[in-house]
């Protein structure tokens, strides 16, 4: 079992420490499947990057900014987010922990 509570905490101040204003861990790989959790500090932002073919944010604590294709929208703690399949990027608005669920590949 994962305690998300506890890896919130433990990742929002390794985040604060950090001269980068992140960090990030792999919690969850099972095939496909993946699942990290993901701390920024305020005006931390993950650049522009590509879509997996499935991806869901949900914020545990604070607030992220994406921008996608789509327009984007502001994601605040409690919310899940579905990614589009679009180039998409992240910042936080203020100290945040997101649970980013990915899946890797989907059958031909």
């Amino acid at each position: 079992m994962i305690d998300l509570p506890i890896l919130t905490e433990a990742h929002l101040a390794a985040a604060r420490a950090s001269e980068r204003g992140r960090s990030a861990e792999l919690v969850l790989h099972d095939g496909e499947l993946r699942q990290s959790v993901i701390a920024l500090t305020a005006g931390t932002e993950l650049a522009e990057h590509n879509a997996p073919p499935a991806a869901s944010l949900q914020v545990l604590t604070g607030r992220v900014r994406v921008t996608d294709g789509a327009g984007g929208a502001e994601v605040a703690d409690g919310s899940l987010y579905l990614l589009t399949h679009e180039r998409h990027a992240v910042v936080a608005l203020e100290d945040s922990v997101f649970l980013l669920t990915t899946v890797t590949s989907v059958p031909a």
